[in-house]
């Protein structure tokens, strides 16, 4: 009776976030990613053909069409396997890779483990990266339950969220955190794939990036704040009834995260550097790959379109992001992504 009353409580959170992200307003109020003040200076010689630009790259040894993932979103509750299969299959399209949910409740029960396996089913070629929060990682000894859930979804990579302001907002929230580095540690050196950690919209620091690299960890998905405030999302969760949403604008704007996490790559060249919160389009998308990321992440606005329009509609926004990203290249004489990374970008 008790784990049936754990699987509900879960399974119920899940949904509650979903809807909540798709329906209502949850962005940061006051605070932004931070893009808007950089701009790529101009080339008016590009010498390049708009047709000839490329952005292959390779990401966990599977090479991708666009650096782009639709990021850790949902699974665990019933509805939820439709969204991660039509995530999938438009993932497959694009080439591009995808993440699932937290899967903490597939931990607690297997009734829902298809609404996670349906990943790899629908998308059998591109990389599919699993997901687990820091509170569940602090209590491990050992990486066998992670091992466990990477394995049910065929995952080319493991992410750890680190999440301590939704925890500490959540209702039913664990703000233990006490143990998570020695737990990433555990991974690091025990699963059968590469460990990614990532924030969920309050950014990863240089120092915190630092520790990570200290045990091994070598992609690290910034998630800075901008975007979608899970601080909002918990508070609208709480209906707390003084209104109190002081933490709603709480974190480190992503392009501030990302040039901190960014400056780190000079000692540490093996570091895949992630970014996402709250991007745009294309051309903050090529904006924060000219700053340091090798990948680019979103998720709710993929959600938001997704249940709106349907897979179409999808398909039709992701290539309206390559457009833009490509017409940013084109307008700064980088045919490549590696030519972009070396684009003239200033603070302004």
């Amino acid at each position: 009776m008790k784990q049936s009353r754990v699987k509900s409580r879960t399974s119920s959170r899940k949904r509650d976030h979903v809807l909540l992200t798709v329906n209502r307003d949850v962005a940061f109020r006051g605070k932004r990613t931070g893009f808007d003040h950089w701009e790529f200076i101009h080339n008016a010689l590009p010498e390049i053909n708009f047709s000839e630009i490329s952005t292959e790259t390779v990401f966990l040894s599977k090479r991708l069409s666009f650096p782009f993932m639709i990021s850790c979103m949902t699974g665990g509750y019933a509805d939820a396997k439709r969204i991660n299969k039509n995530l999938a299959e438009v993932c497959e399209e694009h080439n591009i890779a995808m993440g699932v949910g937290s899967q903490r409740q597939a931990l607690e029960d297997s009734t829902y483990h298809s609404s996670f396996s349906v990943a790899r089913e629908a998308a059998p070629t591109i990389p599919i990266i699993g997901n687990i929060g820091a509170a569940e990682v602090a209590k491990i000894t050992d990486a066998s339950s992670v091992q466990r859930l990477a394995d049910l979804i065929r995952a080319d990579a493991f992410a750890v969220h680190l999440n301590p302001l939704q925890e500490f907002l959540q209702p039913e929230g664990s703000p233990n955190f006490r143990g998570v580095l020695r737990g990433i540690e555990i991974l690091v050196r025990g699963l059968s794939v590469p460990v990614i950690v990532k924030e969920i919209g309050a950014g990863i620091s240089k120092e915190v990036a630092a520790r990570l690299l200290n045990i091994g960890v070598a992609i690290i998905d910034v998630a800075g704040a901008g975007g979608t405030s899970w601080a909002g999302v918990e508070i609208l969760r709480r209906k707390d009834e003084n209104g109190n949403d002081l933490f709603w604008d709480w974190g480190i704007p992503t392009a501030e995260a990302l040039t901190q996490v960014a400056s780190l790559k000079a000692s540490s060249p093996g570091l895949c550097l992630v970014a996402s919160g709250g991007m745009a389009n294309g051309l903050e998308a090529a904006k924060a790959f000219a700053l340091g990321a090798d990948m680019i992440a979103a998720a709710r606005p993929m959600l938001q379109v997704l249940m709106a329009s349907g897979k179409k509609g999808l398909s039709d926004h992701l290539d309206g992001w390559i457009k833009e990203f490509k017409g940013t290249m084109f307008l700064v004489g980088a045919a490549t992504l590696e030519k972009l990374r070396h684009a003239l970008i200033v603070r302004v």
